[in-house]
This record gives C-alpha cells, structure tokens and sequence, in this order.
C-alpha cells in the first residue's frame, strides 16, 4: 500500500471516532430505567408508640428490608459544549417490603407494604474525553452529582408482634426531605446509526435522603395507642439503561472522497522486425534469432496483446504482394508458437504493399519494406 494510501485510510478510519467524541452543545434530553436496591434501613417508633413499645420491653428501634425494584427517571439538559452539562431530573423508585426485624429480637409476622420515593434534582456532569489520552472515544466516561428534594412514601407497611396479642402496627404516610446523588456513567454515542446526537447510556446511581418521619397507626392486640411516627432511611443503589438525544448536536464531516490516481501511463509498446529476401517467405537465420528474442520479452514483461503484421515491397502487383505479406506474417507466427507464445494471443495481419516503411515509387525492390513488424503491447 502506497504511503497516499495509507495516510488516507488513517483520515477515514479517524472521521466515526472524531464525530463521536464531540461533546455535548446546547438543549438535550434523556430517559433512563433499571433496577433499585433500597437499603436496609434503620427504623425507630417515636412519639406515643415508642414509649407504649418502651413499656412493654420492647425496643423501639429496628431495620427493614425490601426485594429489588424498579427506577426511571427522565431529564432536560444543556451542554455547555466543553464537556460540562447540567440539568434537571425528574425520578421514581418503588420498593416491596421484604422483612422487618428487630425491636429487642421479637419476631414479626405478616410483613408488607411498598416504599416509593419521587422527587426532583438538579444535577451537574463532566463527560470525560478519553481521546486526548490516545484512546478511541466509541465510549466516554461521565461522573455527576446533584441535589435534590425527594418525597418518600410507605404504602401500608406493616407488621405484626406475636407477642403483643397479634398487635399490628402500619406506616402510612409521605415525607419530603433534602436529596443527594452521585452518578458515574458511559456514554456510547450511536452517531453511526444515522443520528446525530443519539447516545446510549448505562450508569450507576446512589441516592441518598436526609431520615423521613411517617405517621404510624397501631391496632389491634393490646395496644392502645393509636397514632404515633416512624423515622427511616433512605439509601437507594440504581442500576439503568438509557437514551440521551442532544438536539444540537452537528452530522458528522462526510468522509473525503479520494481523488482518482492519475492513470499509469501504458508502457511503451515493443516492436522487432523481421526482414525477408525478395519474393520470399521463408525465416532467415537473424529472422529466427530476433523472434526468439521477441517470444521472450513476451514472458517476462507480461505482454498481453501480440500483433503479427506482414508487409511487401511494391515489385509486383498488390495482389500478389498482399497474399506474399500473409505467408510471411503466418511464419513468423508459426516460429513464435513453436517458441511457446500462444497463437491465441496474437492479432495475425497482412497490408501487402500499403504500408511502406521507406516510401518508394511503383515497382521498386526495397528490402526495408519486406518485414513483418511483431509488436508487443
């Protein structure tokens, strides 16, 4: 491959990589969704439940569990085109109670209930170039933070102690509280798609609020306080996939159309020529020797097109001459044939007297113009 060549393979490979490495400029959007693992929590009673709990020789404190949920969130952003963009989010998470335990090792019964937790943040991000370290940008790093405030609600959260006359106690209730949240991500722009701007997106989410307070009821059993409060944790661990669309974003340059290599000239055509005595035919020593010359310059220069022409000098009729041309050209043929040049590959001729080397007048005996001309293209 010439050096041009490869200069220019280099350029066109390098376009996708340049296009996508473009960072974010101007209005986008992005929606993510996966799977939320909500902290085991610290739980506490307060109020008048937690001094009825005290009462009985029970501590009010323990921890709640939940199964793996679901997370989604949506967003608006504005990139500021130097790797930095900020935006405002919009999420969700939902949560189904997995155990409850605690409260002084008493064990409870007939867990339930859903923690969900929806808010609004306001997020910052730098997306990390890796290009200017050598590496190909099919892939680009971020890391985010944000904050927030994020509503947390427990859905008829309940458990029962055995111990206490089938007591039940039930969290019901919503409560907003300042939110944090840090992101780490990779971006995988999908410009080869045909859209310019279209990014697939997987991340890592922590989502952190400061300790709810929910209304907590009682009944049943023999308890006999009805109202009181729960205070909880709230640490989510999110897992997504998502789709961002910069509307800004450019196309990416066209590729560079190669100029057209200028055509290699033809290489110059070999001619041997091949005199003859007068009014004759027959190969001649020197005749034999410029042939055998001429059959190897066929196979070494990897001739492809082989002309045979015969000519006469302008003693006799044109008739006669032309006829006398084409037993010499077919000679020659036959010498080059014997000497391994396939007759396939020759173009046999015959032009009698009409193609004169040295112009001569009617009649003339010119021992130039009896020749055959092997011309190797």
């Amino acid at each position: 491959m010439s050096l041009r060549k490869a200069l220019l393979a280099a350029t066109v490979l390098s376009l996708p990589v340049a296009a996508q490495a473009q960072p974010v400029s101007g209005l986008y959007i992005g929606v993510g969704a996966g799977a939320n693992w909500l902290q085991e929590s610290n739980i506490a009673a307060t109020g008048p439940l937690a001094e009825e709990l005290r009462l009985r020789g029970v501590n009010p404190r323990g921890k709640v569990g939940f199964e793996t949920g679901w997370v989604v969130v949506g967003s608006l952003g504005w990139g500021f085109g130097n790797g930095l963009r900020a935006e405002v989010e919009g999420n969700y998470r939902e949560n189904d109670v997995n155990k409850i335990r605690g409260f002084n090792g008493i064990t409870t019964s007939r867990v339930q209930g859903t923690s969900r937790s929806y808010g609004v943040m306001g997020n910052v991000f730098y997306d990390l170039d890796l290009a200017q370290w050598g590496v190909p940008s099919y892939v680009q790093p971020y890391l985010g933070a944000g904050v927030g405030y994020v509503w947390r609600e427990f859905d008829d959260v309940g458990l029962t102690f055995p111990g206490a006359g089938g007591a039940r106690i039930r969290d019901s209730g919503t409560d907003g509280r300042f939110a944090y949240q840090g992101i780490a991500g990779l971006a995988f722009p999908l410009t080869r798609l045909g859209v310019p701007g279209l990014t697939l997106t997987a991340e890592y989410r922590f989502l952190g609020t400061l300790e709810h307070s929910i209304d907590t009821t009682s009944s049943g059993g023999s308890f006999t306080v009805g109202r009181g409060g729960t205070r909880s944790e709230n640490y989510n661990h999110s897992a997504m996939l998502g789709l961002r669309y910069a509307f800004n974003q450019p196309r990416p340059a066209p590729a560079p159309i190669a100029a057209p290599m200028p055509a290699a000239a033809p290489a110059p055509a070999r001619t041997y020529l091949v005199f003859f005595d007068f009014d004759r035919a027959d190969l001649t020593d020197r005749a034999r020797q410029i042939i055998a010359e001429a059959a190897q310059a066929v196979s070494s220069t990897g001739t492809t097109r082989i002309e045979v022409a015969g000519h006469a000098d302008r003693s006799g009729t044109p008739q006669y001459n032309q006829r006398l041309s084409m037993r010499r050209a077919e000679a020659v043929a036959a010498e080059l044939t014997r000497r391994g040049v396939p007759r396939s590959a020759m173009s046999i001729q015959a032009f009698g007297e009409s193609r004169p080397l040295v112009p001569t007048a009617d009649g003339v005996r010119e021992p130039q113009n009896r020749r055959v001309e092997i011309v190797l293209r």
